[in-house]
């Protein structure tokens, strides 16, 4: 059954369907690459994608096997281009769906052990993070929930250390060779230091953004750890949380969303 019938083109609803899904498709990657410089790169495919559609509608055979040519060396190029954007759209989806967390999953087809209620205690990290920014120590704290952050911790420093306020505070005391990087904290324990964080590449953060708070949205993007950012310039804390960073908060509100984004239950 025909919707509209335009000449030669006849649109039934599987028709406008198709056209909507991918009119929102375009626009959702639109809104992934925008404000990048891959954007024009994307805008200029599609111009030539269209442009393609339009020569093979009319017939012109020739130039329609030249863009074939081109547009299947392009689609190639594409995915260089936008390996970062396809990343953080596949970290997107993978998030969204917490298939990784199913129990069934994990141990079945993952084969990964049963998860653990976190045993964390955020008295030590409150009391730490309180002094760091009265003293205005830059710091950068990732508390693991339920993501297995193995690759992070081995980016740094293994320690392995029962966690504690003074361990905290020796470690970003500005003189010491660990205070560069994150602290990795997992189970109560401070399970390594000086790690290196993946970092943000969103293009709609402020400019004056520094690189620590960068590497904290960066992480929270990629994984579902908490982290926590003091600034050195400031003292200002902040905590990073599904990609959004809360800047400027106070201990208790600090100690809240913690409370609260931690004691969720394991999936």
């Amino acid at each position: 059954m025909f919707l509209i019938r335009l000449g030669f083109l006849d649109i039934g609803w599987l028709d406008v369907l198709d056209i909507t899904l991918v009119a929102i498709l375009i626009y959702q990657i639109y809104t992934l690459v925008r404000g990048s410089v891959a954007s024009r790169v994307f805008v200029g495919y599609l111009f030539v994608y269209l442009f393609y559609l339009v020569v093979k509608a009319l017939g012109l055979n020739l130039l329609t096997t030249i863009l074939e040519y081109f547009i299947s060396v392009g689609a190639l190029a594409l995915i260089i281009i936008f390996q970062q954007e396809i990343r953080r759209f596949l970290l997107l989806i993978g998030k969204s769906t917490n298939i990784g967390n199913n129990p069934w999953i994990r141990k079945w087809l993952l084969r990964q052990p049963d998860l653990t209620e976190p045993t964390t205690p955020l008295k030590p990290i409150l009391d730490a993070c309180k002094m760091l920014a009265a003293e205005f120590s830059g710091a950068l704290l990732v508390i693991q929930h339920n993501d297995d952050l193995t690759k992070i911790a081995d980016s740094g420093e293994l320690l392995n250390a029962e966690l504690s306020k003074p361990l905290l505070l020796a470690i970003f005391n500005q003189y010491s060779p660990l205070h560069d990087g994150a602290v990795l904290i997992a189970d109560g324990h401070i399970r390594a230091a000086r790690c290196i964080l993946p970092v943000s590449d969103d293009a709609e953060l402020p400019a004056t953004m520094g690189f620590r708070h960068r590497a904290a949205v960066g992480m929270s993007e990629a994984t579902d750890a908490a982290v926590i950012t003091i600034s050195e310039e400031t003292g200002r804390l902040s905590l990073a949380l599904n990609g959004e960073l809360i800047i400027g908060i106070t201990i208790h509100e600090l100690e809240e969303r913690l409370s609260q984004y931690l004691s969720k239950p394991r999936n």
